[in-house]
């Protein structure tokens, strides 16, 4: 496979133009952190603004995961991502017009619908490669994507510094935050035009119901209502902070009258969880060995994408900060040389995920790898002024590495769960690592980094120690072909000998 990676015919093509659809959304949904300091200043935020502003960009796009994940599975990733790269451009927009706190609240807000994308491009590269070479498939989908936040940290600050005159020799943040929008409205355009749902005879199986996840025993039913109800936990966590001194973005009454939509929110997911899965719940149905598959799975795969891609979210939204003000730096130097943690998923996204295709088992290669993500960060806990620079980023580029490589050892694993409801299962993984992100921002806004740092390492030491016990290895991980898989001719055939 790695030898016709850059072939760009079939396949490749498809990997290659989907990749590239999640790097731009990727540049749009980043697109603040770089100019961070610069807006609070220009717009006088205070600084528990500005960190709140960092999680808001992260809130939407937990339940925003689970919607595309449902609609991924109905209507395809084609349609799916050019829907979302055309909608990019109205918080791109908005948030480059933005001139209050208020305003880009709801900007940030509506730009964490963007970073539902990932989920698309996993069902997409599910379809077009085979099992076998699944890890290594997701992690350059994943990992070449995820280099979309180091391109907005790199290179936005340099695209405002070299059109200041325009803003009156000031940085142009508006300017550049407005590009990523018009360039990924344009490529949404462009992917609807060339790019297919599936190999030209091959069928694209659905969920038989929506709604909600089809579940195949009544205690994964349960496990997803708990799973469920921690993705709602993270916005009304969001809420409060909201509604604290400093911010006021929300009244006290407006806070409750939050927690009082997410609490309806929340009983009409259950419902329609007991809709699609009524019959199982009653007693009238039971699903034979080869269809179940347990949700437990699905809920540890959640705890390591917080600990890899949560973290790795927490990380990229701080870090320029951290290094400006930890070192004095210009803003401009500080995001450039806090772009080095996005940088590396160029190449450890993808090597988790071919770690995880060659090493023989899918489980250890997870286990070790949240190892090495708890004792990265725990080693980041000791940043300070006195360090040197060339230190302190080889530190974090450490940690970079374990993180993102941690992401791709997740998603080598999450289309083997059930593949006609990848895009679902995709979703609630993907959206666990944005209830990472938040929770992770929320500490850091009510603490500092090295508490942040911390929290991190112990988090994916004690996720190390819950893969090692209780991740069980998924069936067919190395097979060229998924379990029952269907052409339209295999299809065909079994429409004519039920019609005999």
């Amino acid at each position: 496979m790695l030898k016709k990676l850059f072939s760009f015919s079939d396949r490749y093509r498809i990997l290659h133009q989907t990749w590239f659809a999640f790097f731009l959304t990727f540049v749009c949904w980043f697109n603040f952190a770089p100019f961070a300091t610069t807006i609070g200043k220009e717009l006088h935020l205070a600084p528990e603004q500005i960190k709140t502003l960092g999680i808001c960009n992260l809130a939407l796009t937990i339940p925003a995961r689970l919607i595309i994940g449902m609609l991924l599975d109905r209507f395809g990733p084609r349609i799916t991502y050019s829907i979302l790269l055309m909608f990019a451009v109205v918080p791109c927009l908005a948030t480059a017009l933005a001139q209050d706190f208020n305003q880009l609240v709801i900007s940030r807000l509506l730009m964490g619908i963007v970073g539902s994308g990932f989920v698309v491009g996993i069902r997409m590269v599910a379809e077009w490669f085979q099992p076998k070479e699944m890890g290594v498939a997701q992690g350059i989908y994943g990992g070449w994507g995820n280099f979309g936040a180091f391109g907005a940290e790199f290179a936005l600050p340099m695209i405002a510094v070299s059109t200041s005159f325009f803003a009156g020799g000031a940085s142009n943040w508006r300017f550049a935050i407005a590009l990523t929008g018009i360039i990924a409205a344009i490529y949404g355009v462009i992917y609807y035009n060339t790019v297919q749902d599936t190999p030209t005879g091959k069928v694209y199986s659905k969920p038989k119901k929506n709604g909600s996840l089809e579940v195949t025993s009544i205690k994964s039913f349960w496990a997803m209502i708990v799973s469920n109800f921690g993705l709602i936990f993270a916005l009304g966590l969001l809420a409060w902070r909201l509604e604290q001194k400093n911010i006021h973005f929300l009244t006290l009454s407006q806070m409750y009258l939050t927690w009082l939509l997410l609490a309806g929110l929340f009983a009409y997911q259950t419902y329609k969880a007991w809709e699609v899965n009524r019959e199982l719940l009653i007693g009238k149905k039971t699903y034979a060995a080869s269809e179940r598959f347990q949700f437990g799975q699905v809920a540890l795969l959640e705890f390591t994408y917080i600990t890899s891609f949560g973290s790795e979210l927490a990380a990229v939204s701080m870090l320029p900060a951290f290094f400006e003000k930890t070192f004095a730096l210009e803003h401009v130097i500080a995001g450039m040389i806090a772009a080095t943690y996005p940088f590396l998923n160029l190449v450890s996204r993808p090597s988790g995920g071919l770690i995880s295709d060659k090493f023989g088992s899918r489980k250890w290669t997870m286990t070790i790898i949240s190892v090495g993500i708890g004792v990265s960060y725990l080693m980041a806990h000791f940043i300070n002024s006195s360090w040197p620079i060339p230190v302190a980023i080889a530190v974090t580029m450490f940690a970079a590495y374990f993180a993102q490589a941690g992401c791709g050892a997740t998603y080598s694993i999450v289309p083997m769960i059930k593949k006609e409801a990848t895009g679902q299962i995709a979703g609630n993984v993907g959206a666990y690592g944005n209830f990472g992100g938040v929770v992770y921002l929320t500490i850091f806004s009510l603490t500092d980094a090295p508490t942040l740092f911390t929290t991190m390492g112990i988090a994916a030491l004690i996720c190390a120690f819950m893969c090692a016990f209780f991740l069980k290895e998924p069936k067919g991980s190395f097979t060229a072909a998924y379990e029952g898989e269907l052409t339209e001719s295999t299809t065909q055939n079994s429409i004519l000998l039920t019609e005999e």
